[in-house]
């Protein structure tokens, strides 16, 4: 298969500190390629410098004349008064009709279309972005983590589109699951380098996990084997008639120490551990008829269920459909419109979200952190434990919060919420700056922990590895589904395979009509483009003419004559009348 990228012996450092280096791998057309690594391996700074974004130190990208690469950028580029779909059409050059069929793939109906695409909350953002890129058909793309602040409607349309996708990509995401179902190999990302598996992320673990359990067994094996020189060493180095045997053992022993192999061992963890709090018997959150919103303009209405101690509660539904919403009332960030909901007496509520890593203290350092946020009856042993866990090392404790990124604030945050011990733990899409083992040891950690979750999160690994419950917000309701998190993904793709279907009925006649309406625009913007011509002409024959009279006027400036004057001023207002023209149908153009 013809070449599309090469990647060779790629080197990276900010400010001194080493990203990776000796990043070798080529990419070939049809070639679809999850790629992982651990937080800070230089993900998102690879395909930077493949797009061209920034500049590697070493190496070399070469990108074939085949490759048409399109990147999903992370700060969007659209105009703040364009619709979104003004914003396709222009970023893509494609004509309305095919931009409004893929934008029907993400659910961008009309009623979205027309809105301006700045206006459009974080997940349509995302959508609109999303179509936007793959509208220009790129051969190779880079998705830099594309399903976070996805709902699971979006993500369960995106693999279908990436799976009938013709062509390559390489993506980076903590979801195992979504790499699971869009990706036929790996590249892992290290500090040393990367390695390219054959294979999809779940069989590149199990051989990654064989790999090292073969490669210590070896290790293992070489140490006994030192071993029982060593203590021939040690027993008759100092007798004369051994002497020389001794140091023939000494020998093999140092070419034993050559054959030992080096495993790099990363930061990592194997589990989180919350600590318990007293266990509770009775209901953790009881909803009685609430409705909730903005400035007294509701989003769901008559919201009714109880939540039991120790309960793990999915919140699922549509961007925008309010799931933040019900959390931020639940926590009193915002207050209920109607109705009413209490916690248990006494219960320590704990939050997680994008206001309170906001409202964060720059000045205060990431470990004083951790250790005023942690109960007092933990030690600190426990606090420095969870700061690895969150891939926190030493250094990174004596920070202040100030210097940290985005992303370790998020993790700074979510470590002290959890040694804070509380009852009841909210949190609004905690794995967004968590690479996936990490989030799959807080999976694992919040499905042991005796206290409530209530939770959204766009990662389904981490939702069905912990939710015991589900609420669905839809239609501006909040409904109690009575089925497991497998299961109501297993329905929810039926019923978009279903709407799909019915709407592939409806693609020619959408598509005929939507041609009609180009065809209407574009035999528009013809004629226009002809009197555009036209006056264009006109006018540069009536400069030509004003030219002339003025210079009459300055050859004969004793010979006044009224009627040249009259016609000098005519011929100014019919060529101010023309250019009016003229810009006015340049501006209709533009719109068009």
């Amino acid at each position: 298969m013809p070449i599309l990228l090469q990647v060779n012996n790629l080197s990276k450092e900010y400010s001194g500190q080493k990203i990776f280096s000796g990043l070798s791998f080529t990419i070939s057309e049809k070639q679809k390629i999850g790629v992982i690594g651990r937080n800070g391996a230089g993900k998102s700074t690879l395909f930077k410098i493949i797009s061209g974004e920034e500049q590697a130190d070493n190496g070399e990208i070469i990108i074939h004349e085949e490759a048409n690469i399109g990147y999903l950028k992370q700060n969007p580029d659209w105009l703040d008064t364009e619709s979104a779909l003004d914003y396709l059409i222009r970023h893509s050059g494609r004509p309305e009709w095919r931009a409004r069929q893929l934008a029907s793939k993400f659910e961008l109906d009309a009623e979205k279309l027309a809105q301006t695409a700045s206006g459009l909350s974080g997940g349509w953002r995302m959508r609109l972005r999303l179509t936007a890129m793959l509208l220009k058909e790129p051969n190779l793309f880079l998705l830099d983590e594309p399903s976070n602040y996805l709902d699971l409607n979006t993500q369960i349309l995106l693999e279908d589109y990436l799976n009938s996708y013709r062509g390559s990509f390489l993506i980076i995401s903590h979801d195992r699951e979504f790499l699971k179902r869009t990706c036929k190999e790996t590249i892992e990302i290290s500090k040393t380098g990367c390695y390219h598996y054959p294979g999809n992320i779940e069989a590149y673990l199990a051989f990654k996990e064989q790999k090292l359990s073969t490669l210590i067994k070896a290790n293992e094996s070489l140490e006994r084997q030192q071993q029982h020189w060593q203590e021939f060493v040690d027993r008759f180095r100092y007798k004369a008639s051994k002497a020389k045997q001794a140091q023939a053992v000494i020998r093999k022993i140092t070419k034993l120490e050559a054959k030992r192999i080096t495993i790099e061992h990363e930061a990592g963890i194997t589990r989180i551990i919350i600590p318990p709090i007293a266990r509770k018997n009775n209901f953790a959150l009881k909803i009685n008829d609430l409705s909730i919103g903005y400035d007294n303009q509701s989003i769901v209405t008559n919201i009714d269920f109880d939540c039991r101690s120790g309960e793990k509660l999915a919140i699922l539904g549509l961007n925008g459909s309010g799931k933040t919403t019900l959390i931020k009332t639940l926590t009193g960030k915002l207050n209920p419109l109607a109705g009413s909901f209490r916690l248990a007496a006494n219960s320590r509520l704990a939050y997680h979200g994008e206001e309170e890593i906001a409202q964060m203290n720059g000045q205060e350092q990431a470990g004083d952190f951790l250790r005023r946020m942690a109960a007092a009856d933990l030690k600190t042993e426990a606090v420095l434990k969870m700061a690895g866990d969150f891939l926190f090392s030493e250094e990174n404790l004596k920070k202040p919060i100030s210097v940290l990124s985005g992303g370790e604030r998020s993790r700074l945050l979510l470590a002290g919420l959890l040694l804070s011990k509380p009852d009841i733990l909210i949190l609004d899409e905690p794995t967004c700056h968590l690479d996936f083992e990490t989030t799959e040891a807080l999976a694992g950690g919040l499905h042991k922990f005796n206290g409530t979750v209530i939770f959204a999160s766009h990662d389904r690994t981490f939702a069905s590895l912990i939710a015991t419950g589900i609420v669905e917000i839809k239609n501006g309701q909040a409904k109690r589904k009575h089925e497991d998190y497998e299961d109501y993904v297993i329905n929810l793709e039926k019923e978009l395979a279903q709407k799909r279907a019915l709407e592939k009925t409806k693609l020619p006649e959408i598509k005929a009509e939507l041609k009609t309406n180009d065809r209407e625009k574009y035999l528009a913007n013809r004629a226009r483009q002809k009197e555009i011509q036209t006056l264009e002409k006109d006018l540069a024959k009536m400069q030509a003419y004003k030219t002339e009279l003025l210079e009459y006027f300055l050859e004969h400036y004793e010979n006044y004559r009224p009627e040249k004057v009259a016609e000098l001023e005519e011929l100014k207002r019919r060529i101010a009348d023309k250019e009016d023209l003229w810009l006015m149908l340049n501006e209709e153009n533009k719109e068009n």
